[in-house]
C-alpha cells in the first residue's frame, strides 16, 4: 500500500468523493477479448543456513473459496518502482520478479496508483519473460490522488471498469486474476461498485475479486453482490486491532486474508533499527518511525530478536512466520528491492512455531506498547474502521 502524500499524483479530473464520480482516468482504456484463463539478512543469520537455501518449497494454498490457488507467500511489487526506497532500474526489478517465480512465489501484487502506472507496466514487462498461466497477478483501484489530509477514492462503476481497461493495457494482459477496490468509497454504495466488477467478471477481463481496507458492513454487503475471494489488509505483530472484527468475518464468509506491510513497513527487517532509512524514504514521516516513537518502539524490536535467537531465525523470519502460521487462508506480500531479503522471507516458512510459541511472540508486542499510529494522518480517512458506504436504498453522493 502507498501510505503518503508525497507519492505522485495520478493527475486526473476525477472528483472528491463528496462530489460527481463522473469523469474518467487518465490512462486511456484498452479493449481486450474476453479470454478467461485459471491458470492453476536479517543483517546477521543465526539458522544453520536457512535463509541461504533456495530447497524451501513454497506451499500452494487456496485463497477464498472461490478456486484460486496461490503460493502460500506472495510478493508485494509497490517498492520496485519507489516508496519506502529509491525506483529500481527495470532491469533489477524484472530479475527479482523473475528470481522470485523460479523459488516458487507465483502470486504478485501491484496497483494502478503505484509509481503512478509505472508499477504494473513493470510487472507487465516480467511476465512477458514469465508462464502468464502459471502466474497469480493482482492489482486495485480506487485512490485517485492524494491531498495535504486525505486520500481521494472513487468507487463509481464507471471509473471502476475505465480502471480495469487501463490496468489490463499497462500490464499488457487480456485478464486480472484478482482485481481489489484499494481503498473504499464512502459516497457511492458498495453494491453499485460490485454489480460492475462482476460484470467484468462475467466478461472475463478478472477472474476474482477483492477488497482492501473494507469495513464488516462494506466486506458482507460486497460479499452478497458477488462471493470476495480476498480483503487485503495491514496486519503484522505490531498491527493486529483486524483480529477482534475482520480477520473472524473473512473466515466465516470464507474470504481469505492478504496481511500487507508484514514485516511493519520494514521495521521488522531493520529498517531504522539496524540500518538508516533513505532520505527520500516516506517512512521517514511514518508515525511508528518518528522519533520520539521509534526509540520506544525498538525496545519491541530487541525484545524480538531475543525471541528469533532462540528459534534460530532472523527477527524477519520470526514475524513472517508468525503471520504465515495464522491459518492456510493467510497469505502475506512482503516485497523487497534485493535478492538476499526475498531469500531470507522465504525462509520464513521453514520456522515452525507451535500455538505457545505463537502466543509468546504476539506478547512480547503489547499493542498498548506500541508507539504511534499505524498509519500517516492523511490516510486515517480511508482505513477499515471509516469504510461504510451509504445504506441500500439510499441514493449515492453527487
Amino acid at each position: 500500500m502507498v501510505s503518503h502524500i508525497h507519492l505522485p499524483q495520478l493527475e486526473s479530473t476525477h472528483q472528491d468523493v463528496s462530489h460527481s464520480h463522473s469523469h474518467q482516468p487518465q490512462f486511456e482504456p484498452n479493449h481486450y477479448s474476453n479470454r478467461k484463463e485459471r491458470g492453476t539478512f536479517c543483517k546477521e543469520h543465526y539458522s544453520k543456513g536457512m535463509a541461504e537455501k533456495d530447497d524451501v518449497q513454497i506451499p500452494r494454498v487456496k485463497l477464498g473459496s472461490q478456486g484460486l490457488e496461490i503460493s502460500k507467500l506472495g510478493f508485494g511489487c509497490m517498492g520496485l518502482t519507489g516508496a519506502y526506497n529509491s525506483p529500481v532500474s527495470d532491469e533489477d526489478g524484472i530479475s527479482i520478479l523473475k528470481d522470485a517465480f523460479n523459488k516458487g512465489i507465483t502470486f504478485f501484487d501491484t496497483a494502478d496508483l503505484y509509481g503512478t502506472g509505472a508499477n504494473e507496466i513493470l510487472v507487465g514487462k516480467a511476465l512477458k519473460q514469465l508462464p502468464r498461466e502459471r502466474i497469480q497477478l493482482a492489482t486495485k483501484f480506487g485512490i485517485v490522488k492524494f491531498e495535504p489530509t486525505r486520500i481521494i477514492v472513487n468507487g463509481n462503476p464507471e471509473y471502476a471498469r475505465a480502471c480495469c481497461e487501463a490496468s489490463l493495457k499497462r500490464l499488457g494482459v487480456d485478464y486480472i486474476d484478482l482485481y481489489y477496490q484499494h481503498r473504499v468509497d464512502t459516497s457511492v454504495l458498495i453494491e453499485d461498485t460490485m454489480s460492475e466488477l462482476k460484470k467484468l467478471v462475467e466478461e472475463g477481463k478478472i477472474n476474482y475479486i477483492g477488497l482492501s481496507e473494507a469495513s464488516p458492513d462494506t466486506i458482507r454487503r460486497a460479499h452478497a453482490v458477488h462471493p470476495i475471494t480476498a480483503v487485503q489488509i495491514e496486519w503484522s505483530l505490531w498491527t493486529r486491532d483486524v483480529e477482534e472484527e475482520i480477520i473472524p468475518l473473512c473466515r466465516e464468509l470464507g474470504i481469505g486474508i492478504v496481511p500487507y506491510s508484514p514485516l511493519g513497513h520494514g521495521f521488522f527487517a531493520g529498517k531504522a533499527i539496524v540500518e538508516n532509512l533513505p532520505a527520500n524514504s516516506l517512512l521517514v514521516t511514518h508515525p511508528r518511525f518518528r522519533a520520539e516513537n521509534l526509540e520506544k518502539n525498538s525496545k519491541i524490536y530487541n525484545r524480538l530478536e531475543n525471541l528469533a535467537k532462540k528459534h534460530q531465525c532472523s527477527l524477519s523470519q520470526l514475524a513472517l512466520a508468525w503471520l504465515l502460521q495464522q491459518g492456510d487462508g493467510v497469505v502475506p506480500i512482503p516485497g523487497t528491492t534485493k535478492i538476499k531479503n526475498l531469500v531470507e522471507n522465504i525462509g520464513s516458512l521453514k520456522v515452525k512455531l507451535t500455538e505457545e510459541e505463537l502466543q509468546e511472540i504476539a506478547a512480547a508486542v503489547p499493542v498498548e506498547e506500541v508507539a504511534g499510529d499505524r498509519t500517516y494522518e492523511s490516510m486515517s480517512n480511508v482505513t477499515w474502521r471509516f469504510a461504510n458506504t451509504p445504506p441500500k436504498g439510499s441514493k449515492a453522493s453527487n
